[in-house]
């Protein structure tokens, strides 16, 4: 019953209750317990309220923590002061377990609950950490001062005490294996293997498994492993000086190589960083590589280089470097060479065969050979043979003096100290050359070639004689180092302008050039003449350079022409000129020979030695507007004149050509109808002949289709009757074939029913003798022998329990032992059988049976 009554200052406290009662006569506070029926006084207060308060129960692995809590003396009692008041110490807290109150329990005067909680369980592999409020000495004896934190580990149940208090619970790091972690000391203090760390230090933790951090550890990072395979390291430096994990002193600034014969896997120590992972340097049977700094011990020999041939497998050390990375070994043809130079002063070779090779000197080593440099020696360059054909050269200079030659027409090979030369052409040149060759230049070291066309001649200067050489047509020019083309610049179009066409070579001729020019008659009309001039070159042997004597012959030529027809036609009238216009620019043009009295037939220019031997006048149309519309007009009468006559001349000859067809016609007609008669006449002939063909062949062609048409139908039937035959042995075929398949599969079923039903025989007579066997084994020997013991056995202790031994019956004639007679003693029949006994006689049975 845990129900209150008050009635008139009456209060019923059930068990496990209190409250608090204040006696205002002496200034006391009291605690009163359940069970009881408290009846207050006038001069007593309850000072818990109207209701009790319920004792404090405290579960399995609980608390409570009591502020301002009783002094208890060492026996546990309640300490009270002079006046009976319980002592209190003030401003304390208290914390009380299950295990030091088992029973509950209530609150003394001035006590107070602050919470009821469960203990800190701290799990395994977990730890709680924990500060010092005051200086104390915890249960271990360890002396602990205010502030100082320490880590409670798991598993355990945390009891608090007032001198601590719960910080925070550490959860532990979990390193995996190849994985490190990186701490940091926050204080100085001394690790769990014994050794000091001071503020800032930082070490590794390399063993797998959970780790919790101490009080002055703090976690820095995790670090992965690098794993190293036989074909990658990893290039170390340290950065401070410390003993590595492998048992090696390694000072500041010290770089190593880790590879898989020291470690699987590596993970960087706090005083080591990566420079590089190093990948394994594989040299074929056909490669080498030129080491740079190689090391030696712990060092490096600075500016050092050593040659390794393949076939071999090496990482490279801290500061060492591949030139140029792996190289192939030079496998030379039987048509190449290296050009090589020595970088030093070295002996080649061993004996005999040594041969001293100075400082810069130049040599080569020609094919078919696998050659590998020495460190003493560079490669300038691998050398082919170059094909020439017969008409094919290069420009080849001599690094020694210098000169320039051209080598042609055969394959060669360049020495120790010749090297190709470039042949420098101006644009011009290069961009007439692509036009015949239709390939740019970019070979510069060949040999420069010109097709020089047909009748025609190319001018070469040679700069160092200092002579020039013509080439005529059709013939190959090939450039000597020294010599350059003449590039000729011709007048071209209609008028003739100057620097028009850009050519290497001149056209002998003959040939032709028009020109238009501008003339004025002496009564003042302008005219524009177009003429065209035939002219050839005209060669002499002993001066064949007078062909380029005159830069462009075309513009002079044409310009001397023009000049002696202006000069000409400016004497004369414009109607003598029209009227005889031919003739005046000819004379203008060729001359007059007062010797001959007549025109000349050539004009010749001596200076370049160029005649023009024919002209031809092309047009000649005024200049003026209204000089051009008169002389259109007239030209245009004169050809309507010259229209006309034409026309009537082709009229008359039209009608006496048709007058002369129309007579050839009407006799062609009557020829023709006389044709027609004779055809008509023969048609006639030879239709008749065909009727009577016609017939004939009718009645022929209906005898033969008559006697045919039965021929075809005795073999039809005759064929009818054959495969009707041939289709009723297929029937019957097919019937015996259906029986005969009928007849087998009805054979295959019925064996197939007669295995199943012996397969099942034997399947029972399995199961039946399974069975018995399990049942003999079930029943066991001991057991069979059991009963086929029990009848004699069962008749002995009847006979026994009757007082006899044995017993005969017999007769006055022949007395008779009857064995079985008990048998007969107990029953005569089957019903009077004991049930024990059938059973045994049908086991029996079956026993027999199945024997």
């Amino acid at each position: 019953y845990m129900g209150i009554q008050k009635v008139q200052g009456r209060m019923k406290l059930a068990p496990y209750q209190y409250i608090h009662v204040l006696d205002k006569n002496r200034n006391l506070t009291r605690i009163v317990e359940g069970p009881l029926n408290f009846i207050k006084q006038d001069h007593e207060e309850i000072l818990t309220g109207d209701k009790p308060k319920d004792f404090i129960i405290l579960k399995q692995y609980s608390y409570a923590e009591i502020k301002d809590p009783v002094i208890r003396s060492k026996e546990g009692k309640l300490v009270f002061d002079e006046h009976g008041q319980v002592k209190v110490r003030y401003g304390e807290t208290e914390f009380r377990t299950d295990s030091q109150y088992p029973e509950p329990f209530p609150l003394y005067p001035g006590e107070s609950l602050e919470k009821v909680d469960d203990l800190t369980v701290i799990p395994r592999d977990s730890a709680l950490k924990v500060k010092a409020n005051k200086d104390f000495v915890d249960s271990l004896g360890n002396k602990r001062q205010a502030g100082d934190e320490w880590l409670i580990k798991g598993p355990h149940i945390y009891i608090p005490r007032v001198e601590e208090e719960e910080v925070e619970m550490e959860e532990p790091i979990m390193l995996e294996s190849n994985t490190a972690l990186k701490i940091r000391a926050k204080n100085t203090f001394t690790d769990h293997n014994g050794k000091i760390r001071h503020p800032g230090e930082e070490w590794l933790i390399r063993t797998p498994g959970p780790y919790l951090l101490g009080v002055h550890e703090e976690n820095v990072e995790s670090i992965e492993g690098i794993i190293l395979t036989n074909r990658k390291a990893l290039h170390l430096i340290a950065t401070n000086t410390f003993v590595d994990i492998y048992g090696q002193e390694r000072r500041a600034g010290e770089e190593w190589l880790i590879t898989k014969q020291i470690a699987s896997v590596h993970i960087c120590d706090v005083y080591e960083k990566v420079v590089a992972e190093i990948q394994l340097t594989t040299l074929r049977i056909d490669e080498h590589c030129y080491l740079l700094n190689p090391r030696r011990g712990n060092f490096n020999e600075m500016g050092k280089k050593i040659l390794i041939r393949g076939p071999k497998s090496f990482f490279l050390q801290p500061g060492e470097v591949l030139e140029a990375g792996v190289k192939k070994n030079y496998l030379l043809a039987d048509d190449e060479a290296l050009l090589l130079t020595a970088l030093e002063d070295f002996t080649e070779g061993e004996g005999k065969e040594a041969i001293q090779r100075i400082s810069g000197a130049r040599w080569m080593i020609s094919g078919p050979i696998s050659y590998v440099p020495p460190v003493q020696v560079r490669v300038v360059e691998i050398r082919k043979a170059i094909p020439l054909d017969k008409v094919e050269g290069v420009y080849i200079r001599n690094s020694n003096n210098g000169t320039i030659r051209a080598e042609v027409g055969r394959t060669y090979m360049l020495t120790e100290h010749e090297e190709l030369a470039e042949k420098p052409c101006s644009d011009v040149v290069n961009e007439l050359l692509l036009q015949q060759n239709h390939t740019k230049r970019n070979e510069r070291y060949k040999l420069v070639t010109f097709k020089c066309p047909f009748n025609s001649a190319v001018q070469i200067y040679d700069y160092k004689k200092k002579k020039s050489r013509v080439v005529f047509g059709p013939d190959l020019v090939m450039l000597a180092p020294d010599e350059q083309f003449t590039v000729t610049y011709l007048s071209g179009s209609t008028p003739k302008k100057p620097g028009r066409v850009k050519t290497l070579y001149v056209l002998l001729g003959p040939n032709f050039s028009t020109d238009v020019a501008e003339v004025e008659t002496s009564d003042h009309a302008r005219l524009e003449i177009k003429l065209s001039f035939n002219w050839r070159f005209v060669l002499k042997p002993e001066q064949p350079e007078l062909i380029f004597n005159v830069r462009d012959f075309i513009g002079d030529m044409c310009k001397a022409m023009a000049s002696k027809v202006r000069s000409t036609i400016a004497n004369i009238p414009f109607e003598v000129f029209h009227k005889s216009s031919v003739e005046v620019i000819r004379k203008a043009i060729f001359g007059y020979n007062k010797e001959t009295e007549q025109m000349n037939e050539i004009v010749t220019f001596e200076s370049n030695g160029v005649e023009i031997f024919n002209v031809d006048i092309q047009s000649i149309e005024p200049v003026d507007k209204k000089t051009k519309e008169s002389l259109a007009k007239t030209v245009t009468q004169a050809i309507q004149i010259t229209t006309r006559i034409q026309e009537q001349e082709a009229r008359r000859q039209a009608d006496k050509a048709e007058q002369e067809e129309k007579g050839k016609l009407d006799c062609l007609v009557i020829d023709n109808k006389a044709t027609v008669e004779k055809a008509k006449k023969a048609y006639l002939e030879l239709k008749a002949q065909s009727d009577s063909i016609k017939s004939k062949g009718v009645a022929i062609a209906e005898a033969q289709a008559k006697a045919e048409a039965a021929e075809l139908s005795a073999k039809a039937e005759v064929t009818f009757a054959e495969h009707k035959a041939k289709a009723k042995t297929v029937r019957e075929k097919a019937t015996i074939e259906f029986d005969k398949e009928k007849n087998g599969i009805d054979y295959l079923h019925r064996k197939a029913l007669s295995d199943l039903t012996v397969k099942k025989a034997q399947e029972l007579a399995a199961v039946e003798c399974d069975k018995f066997k399990k049942i003999m084994a079930a029943i066991g020997a001991d057991t069979l022998i059991e009963i086929a013991n029990a009848g004699p056995e069962m008749q002995a202790k009847m006979l026994s329990s009757l007082g006899l031994q044995g017993y005969m019956m017999m007769g006055s004639d022949n007395p008779i032992n009857l064995f079985t007679t008990a048998n007969g003693m107990i029953a005569n029949d089957q019903e009077r059988r004991p049930p024990s006994q059938s059973f045994i006689l049908s086991f029996l049975e079956m026993i027999k049976t199945f024997s």
